[in-house]
Formats: structure tokens, sequence, C-alpha cells
């Protein structure tokens, strides 16, 4: 009898212990704060700021020029939760990540979710029907900056290149006209003129050999 309980309670000791640990994993792991999946929303911070001040209170033009800028930086997080999820969800299905980055993203997600619609709600303040299109608008201006970082970018490695290789711009040949030939003459880059011979025009014309047998006929 003996030999059969000391099994039994063996038994009932580990798994009693392993339901333990797990509990009390659990529910620190449930205390923990998450991490952010974002950095602080400083566009936000800087709005709400703006909307706080009393002394002398912020002009409507400032706080709508805010609030823009707010809602660029939800697009941006917007686009960057779609890019990030399915990479994320199939790097979870395969075990590479914890699932505390899961739950960051999501709770990102759920945030995100309330701050457009603050942000909407913010934007009918102002202006009743705004909120429809404060974001597409910020959509617009986001993908304006990058055209014009991309400008500014090619044109500064244009000229770094042509200060590394010593580019010069040669210069084109311009078209003068000589008054007494009236001939148009191309400069060359060292000095010379070189004539072009299609545009060579006469200044007077000589009659033809045929037109002046038919003025003797008629004498």
């Amino acid at each position: 009898m003996a030999s059969v309980l000391v099994p039994v309670l063996y038994m009932i000791i580990v798994f009693g212990g392993l339901g333990v640990f797990s509990y009390i994993y659990r529910r620190s792991a449930a205390s923990k704060s998450l991490p952010p999946y974002f950095p602080t929303h400083a566009e936000r911070n800087a709005y709400v700021t703006l909307l706080q001040k009393s002394d002398p209170p912020a002009s409507d033009a400032l706080l709508k020029s805010a609030l823009v800028r707010r809602a660029m930086t939800d697009v941006q997080r917007v686009l960057r939760l779609r890019e990030d999820k399915p990479a994320l969800q199939n790097l979870l299905q395969k075990g590479s990540i914890g699932d505390d980055l899961w739950n960051s993203l999501l709770a990102a997600e759920k945030e995100l979710e309330a701050e457009i619609m603050e942000v909407v709600a913010e934007a009918n303040s102002f202006v009743e029907g705004w909120g429809q299109v404060i974001f597409p608008t910020a959509n617009e201006m986001i993908a304006n900056e990058k055209m014009r970082s991309l400008f500014e970018s090619s044109e500064a490695t244009k000229q770094a290149l042509a200060i590394k290789y010593n580019m010069k711009t040669t210069p084109q040949a311009l078209p003068v006209t000589s008054p007494s030939t009236s001939q148009t003459v191309l400069k060359s880059p060292n000095g010379q003129a070189e004539s072009d011979s299609e545009s060579v025009v006469p200044a007077t014309s000589t009659p033809s050999k045929s037109s002046a047998k038919k003025t003797k006929k008629r004498k």
C-alpha cells in the first residue's frame, strides 16, 4: 500500500508545483507593462500644449497646423503597422519572436485607433466635416515632402559628384548673325567662328543666265 502512495504523492507534488509556478509566472507577466511599440507622440503632446495655452491663447491657424502635423504622424504609424503586422505574425508562428512584441503591436494598434478618432473629433471642432479630409490631406503632404526630399538629395548628389570628378559644363554654341554676309555663324568654345552651311543666306541675288537670255530676246 505504501509503495503505491509514494508515486502518487510524488506526481501530485510535481504537477502541483508546476501549476503554481505557471500561475505565478502568468500573473507577473500580465502585471508587467508592455514596451511601447512606437516612441512618444511628440506632435500630439505639442498640440495638447498649444491647446492648453491660455496666456496668450494659441491662434486657430497654429492649432490647425499642429493638428495636421499630428495627423501626418498618425498616417506614418498606420503605414508602418500595415507593413510590420504580417511579418511579425509570420515570425510569431515560427517562434522567432516572443509574445511580448506581438502584444505590444496589438496595444499600439488599439491606441492608434483611439488616436485617429480623437484627431477626427478635434478637426470637426474647428470646421464641420474637416475630420473626413484631414487624413487624406496629411497623406498628400507626406508624399509631397518625400518628393521634395528626393529632389533635394538628387541635386546634392549631382553637386557632390561634380566636385569629386571636377566636372565642368561646356558652353553651348550660340548663333551670331554677321551683318555683312547675312550668314549665321556659330562661335565655338575656343573662340573660333564656324559657319553653318545650311543657314547661309546670300545678301544679294544675281540673275541667272536663262533670265538674261529672255530679256535679250524681248529687246
